[in-house]
């Protein structure tokens, strides 16, 4: 049998092993709590880098989306831009009258298609210059224009969207030198910016 030590009556172990078992639960229950409170500091961890992965992933596949569409519009872009010769000398034989028959569908057929792959044709008589779109070959003055216009069209221009693949080649004619018109300074006497 074991030996109680001095002092201590009869019946009171119960109240010894309660004092152990409390301490005991406690060691239980700090250390189960500092275990969760570690899962849930590893669960936020790994959410976070999960987040951050999938961000990377979207942004990943918004830049190959992205490039795809660059590439494939530099390749129509370069297409169309070797078909402008082709272009040209249709235009050509149409003014000439040479664009009948077979030839004339197959004329029209080219031009349809390069019109749905985006294939702009610009340049148009008495439209006014815009060095931006135009380039002028041939210049000359007229009493017939108010502004640089382009008089004659040598060659159109083709654009895809807003960007420039060749210039339309134009004869630019500017008004009459001394043929200012009076419609300015009467539109400074109506500031009330008499001279």
């Amino acid at each position: 049998m074991t030996e109680k030590p001095q002092g201590e009556q009869p019946g009171d172990d119960s109240a010894a092993e309660e004092a152990v078992l409390k301490a005991a639960e406690e060691a239980v229950a700090g250390a189960a709590g500092d275990e969760v409170a570690a899962a849930k500091r590893e669960a936020t961890e790994r959410t976070a880098d999960l987040q951050r992965l999938q961000a990377e992933y979207q942004n990943y596949r918004k830049r190959v989306e992205r490039d795809r569409l660059t590439v494939r519009e530099i390749a129509i872009s370069n297409i169309l831009e070797s078909l402008i010769p082709v272009l040209d000398d249709i235009g050509r034989a149409r003014d000439h009258g040479e664009v009948t028959g077979g030839f004339k569908s197959v004329a029209e057929s080219l031009e349809t298609v390069v019109a749905k792959l985006g294939l702009q044709q610009f340049g148009k008589e008495g439209e006014p210059f815009d060095p931006t779109l135009h380039e002028a070959l041939m210049h000359s003055y007229s009493s017939e224009v108010t502004e640089d216009t382009c008089v004659q069209i040598l060659q159109p221009g083709y654009r895809i969207g807003e960007r420039i693949i060749r210039p339309a080649m134009v004869a630019v004619a500017e008004p009459q030198p001394g043929t200012q018109t009076t419609a300015e300074p009467d539109a400074d006497k109506a500031d009330g910016t008499d001279s």
